[in-house]
């Protein structure tokens, strides 16, 4: 009978380490409970972070002509004007790809440029990025989120030229750094080709705990290579082996 009740204690010990190890394991994967891209934060590896991308005319983002301002600054008065917001929340330090389905918006109907944005008192902002005008678009970006002890710093737009469409005659390269495909031949447009936006997604600098964030070197050392190809590779491998059922 005591080894009875002895084993049922061990087991009973056991359950409790086992629960209080989850409990632990499910708190440290992800420390930042601020949601709104519109509020200030620290974080850490692992950690989600929110994030918004405002879609407006180029002009749209900047103070009396000159001063440009996040998106979250209510002088820029852009929920009372043509504009749209896409909130993301990736996990801090891994390589991400974003998309942005276009089937039923078309970044050209509202200002065709782009701003990606966080944070209020410790406001950042990329610079505004050309997404698509009547007759280009621009399907593929590159964005990386800056970070010192944890405080989101900068984020920029990081072009590789136009190496990636060279030789492609369904491509036009504007301005010597980004590969564009007509307007008119996206879906949203009657045409025939997925104009949906695919935006690589990395991390550079430290978290609060001084943690080095290394995506970025990462996806450096994978220039040659382009995740949204990856990913319309394995999407139109998916669909293809789909339709083969019906």
């Amino acid at each position: 009978m005591e080894k009875v009740m002895a084993k049922m204690v061990v087991y009973h010990l056991l359950m409790l380490v086992t629960v209080a190890m989850t409990s632990i394991l499910v708190e440290s994967a992800n420390t930042n409970n601020v949601y709104s891209p519109c509020s200030d934060t620290t974080v850490q590896l692992s950690d989600g972070f929110t994030f918004g991308i405002a879609f407006a005319s180029r002009q749209s983002f900047f103070y009396n002509s000159n001063q440009q301002l996040s998106p979250c600054d209510r002088r820029l008065s852009l929920s009372s004007s043509n504009s749209q917001i896409s909130v993301f929340r990736p996990k801090v330090d891994e390589i991400s790809l974003l998309t942005i389905n276009t089937s039923s918006f078309s970044p050209d109907s509202y200002g065709g440029y782009m701003v990606a944005f966080a944070g209020r008192k410790y406001a950042a902002r990329s610079p505004p990025a050309f997404v698509a005008n009547s007759t280009y678009t621009v399907t593929s970006f590159t964005l990386v989120l800056e970070f010192k002890k944890g405080r989101l710093q900068n984020l920029y737009w990081k072009r590789d030229g136009c190496a990636k469409c060279a030789g492609n005659s369904g491509f036009v390269c504007l301005n010597n750094q980004d590969c564009a495909i007509k307007t008119s031949s996206c879906k949203n447009q009657n045409g025939s080709v997925d104009c949906s936006l695919g935006i690589q997604l990395a991390f550079s600098g430290t978290d609060k705990h001084l943690s080095v964030m290394n995506s970025w070197y990462e996806v450096e050392n994978l220039r040659q290579y382009s995740l949204y190809g990856l990913y319309s590779n394995l999407k139109n491998s998916l669909t293809g082996e789909y339709s083969k059922i019906f």
